[in-house]
This record gives C-alpha cells, structure tokens and sequence, in this order.
C-alpha cells in the first residue's frame, strides 16, 4: 500500500483552474470513499468534491481560498491505517517559518515605507531558490518576469506561496512604485503617481479622481472566471452574427391551447425554448459542420449532438447544462430534460458531467424581455443561438397584406474560422424554417 495523491478535478470544458472554498477534513482524519473531502468553486459551478480513495488524511497543500490549476497535487492520503500519522507536514508547510525583513509599501499613505516581517517557508526560500506553481509560472513568462524579480513578490498562499491573486497585484503595481517586496530598504523613494485602483485583464488601468464617488466591490470567483473565458472566447474566436426574424404565430396559438393540458401531464410549463431546442436539434443534423470544434488545424466534427442551454443563476450569474444526446429525444423528452436541469442549476446541484461535453450552446435573451443579442461563444463550441422577445408586430404577407404576427429576433452567432457566411445563413434559415412549418400537434 502507498499514499494516494488527490489532485485538483477538472472541472468542466474549458475549466483551466478552481478555488477550494472548504476543506471537510483535516491532516489526521480518516475518510471513505465518495465521503466529501472538499468543495471547490469555479465560474460554472461549486461542487462537493468526494474522496476516491480510504484512508487518512496526511498533508493537505493548499489552504481555502486558493486558487489551484487542473491536475495540481492538493492533498496526501495515507491507504494504510496501520502506518503512523506522520503529523500533517508537507513540502508547503512542514519547515520551521523563517522571518525575512522586507520593505512594504503602504497605500493608504501615498509614499510611506514601513518595514514588516514576512514568514517564509524554508522548503520553499532554500539556497536562494523558491517554489512557484505552473500558473504563477506561465504568467511570469507571458509577462516578461524572470525568476529574479519573481523571487520579489511576498506570497500569502500555504507557506509563504506565491500565487496568482500575489502575482497580479505585483504586476499591477510594477513599475508604479516600490516593488511588493523586495530586500530591506530604509531609505523613503521618490514620491510615486497614485497606483491605479485595479488594471483588468488586458485592460487599462484606472485611476480614481480625487474626492470621486465610487463604490468598490471585489469580484468573486466565479465573476472574474466568467470575465476570463469571455475575453478568451474573443481572442480565440472571430465572432460573427447572422440575424433573422421568425414567425411564431403558429406555434404562440398551438401554445396557447395546449399548455394546461401539457401541465397536467407533466406537472411543469410548456415554453418557447422546447421548440427552439427541438428545431436547433434538426438544423444541426441537416448542417454538421456547426456542431463541430476546432483543434489545433484539425476539425473535429462531433457525432453526438449535446445541446448547452444557458440559464441565469439570480445573483450568481450564468450556467450552461448540457442535453446530452439531445438528438436522441423527441420535444418531450427535451423538455423534461430542461425543467430538470434548470431546477438543478438553482438550486446549485448540477454535477460536473452535466456541465460538461457541450457541442452547441442556446441563451433565450427574450425571458428577459430583450429584443435580440450578440452573444459570446462557448469554447471548444463553434456556436451558438439566441432568441429575443416574441412580439405582434404588423407584416406584410406574400399577397400584400397587412397582418398582425408573433415575430422573434434571432441570431446565430459562429466561429469565422470554419463557419462562413454562407453556412452561418443556411443553418439560421433551417432553424426558421423548421419553427415556421413544424406541426406542434404531430410532436406529442
């Protein structure tokens, strides 16, 4: 027997990192399998996540709060109880904290330097090197930061770890002013320009007017994940948008005398969104390259088709579940799958797998009374659809009539680098016309 590594779960597609909220165990606690050992919390989701191995907890390397990168040793288990508990140390923590002077610059005193002492691990600060994670790593080569201004930066993960939060205050500072830490000055610097209150990601920095009103609040894990992977969707992406207007009139009518029976039957309301769903379903059959990724130079061309079906979590943002096989189900089917999913997002019970696989992604805008948007691609996914509002608006009929319609805004939103215009178009005017000639009565 052995000791077993944990590491950091991959969290869904695109999931590149979590931030461990809460720690259920502690050095020295035994635990079963699938007993939840921790939660973890990421732009998608929070998830318990359950231990997969018995044993004992030996070292555990990263404190609550920390952010950890996909596939990062986290925690030690010891399988065999008959080993003695070795006391919880690890490679993070188990040295004796040595104090380093270190000069600190004080932001509320404009120029002031003050001296603190710093806690550093000796397993980490040894001969003169320290250890950094792979993330703190690729930002330092992404950002110009060698290991000897690396070697600067005070890091208040497990430790005295340097992490990315420590990095990216050093990096916003850099050059502003005193370095975050650096070996003991006792000599003031010149006075420095005011630091910037925060530089977003690839933004520019902002200063704050003296005496202006203003309201700073921080953004949580999950806000600033979401702002990351939208950022990254445009860099990845060249998005373009494909706009039509669909008559619902047909199906606003069948609707209308059909949801209270529907119901009654299954105990939840018939929507829009299970008809759009259903003819997304038949367009993507009829135009495969849509449900498709891009990898590399290769195109990967997906035989499934696993519908995302975005849903607002109220006050937490935006989660994206997946129809897994939605090709597979007829309108019923998917409607059920819907109702269940969405109560699940909620009331934060989604698991990882439901979250995960998407190959085509629908957002309804029109639930919040918006006429039509632009929205953002979900990576590795080549598109996605988006429904405005329904609304009579007065048409013109092929015999020059005037008529009274339910109309909807629609856009198809698609990665530039394999779907052209031409296909963009022919897959929105499937969609059209698969919601415009559907026989709703012949579908349940």
């Amino acid at each position: 027997m052995a000791k077993q590594e944990i590491v950091m779960p991959q969290m869904g597609e695109s999931i590149t990192n979590g931030t461990i909220t809460k720690w259920h165990k502690q050095p020295g606690d035994t635990i079963q399998i699938d007993e939840i050992l921790l939660e973890i919390s990421t732009d998608k989701v929070e998830s318990e996540i359950p231990s997969p191995f018995e044993g004992r907890i030996e070292e555990i390397l990263f404190p609550e709060g920390d952010t950890v990168d996909v596939g990062i040793k986290i925690a030690v288990l010891e399988d065999d109880l008959s080993v003695p508990f070795s006391g919880g140390s690890s490679s993070s923590t188990s040295a004796a904290p040595a104090k380093v002077e270190v000069a600190v610059e004080q932001n509320g005193g404009g120029t002031a330097v003050a001296l603190a002492e710093v806690e550093t691990s000796n397993a980490q600060v040894e001969a003169g090197r320290r250890f950094y994670t792979p993330l703190v790593k690729a930002l330092a080569k992404e950002n110009g930061v060698d290991l000897g201004e690396l070697a600067n930066i005070v890091g208040t993960g497990a430790g005295g770890r340097v992490n990315k939060e420590d990095f990216m205050s050093y990096l916003q500072n850099r050059g502003a002013g005193a370095p975050a830490a650096a070996p003991a000055a006792r000599t003031a610097p010149a006075p420095a320009a005011p630091a910037p209150t925060s530089v977003p990601a690839g933004g520019v920095a902002q200063t704050l007017a003296t005496g202006e009103r203003v309201e700073i609040i921080p953004m949580d894990n999950m806000r600033k994940a979401i702002a990351k992977n939208m950022v990254e969707s445009k860099l990845t992406s060249p998005h373009v948008n494909s706009l039509d207007e669909i008559d619902m009139t047909k199906l606003v009518k069948f609707r209308e005398g059909f949801k209270n029976e529907f119901k009654r039957q299954e105990g939840f309301s018939l929507t829009y969104t299970h008809f759009i769903l259903y003819a997304l379903v038949q367009a993507l059959r009829e135009h495969p390259m849509v449900n498709a990724s891009i990898d590399g130079t290769n195109i990967v061309v997906k035989k499934d088709i696993n519908l995302g079906c975005a849903v607002a979590v109220p006050g937490n943002g935006l989660v994206v579940p997946v129809i897994k096989s939605a090709d597979s189900l007829n309108i019923t089917g998917i409607a059920r799958k819907v109702n269940e999913l969405a109560a699940k997002a909620r009331n934060r019970k989604l698991t990882l797998d439901e979250l995960s696989g998407g190959t085509f992604t629908f957002t309804n805008v029109g639930s919040f009374g918006t006429l039509m948007a632009t929205p953002v691609i979900l990576q590795p996914q080549l598109g996605i659809f988006a429904s405005g509002v329904i609304k009579k608006r007065p048409i013109v009929t092929e015999d020059d009539a005037i008529a009274i319609r339910h109309m909807m805004y629609s856009t198809h939103t698609y990665d530039h680098r394999l779907i052209d215009g031409e296909l963009g178009g022919r897959f929105l005017a499937s969609v059209k016309h698969n919601l415009e000639n559907m026989d709703p009565s012949a579908l349940f």
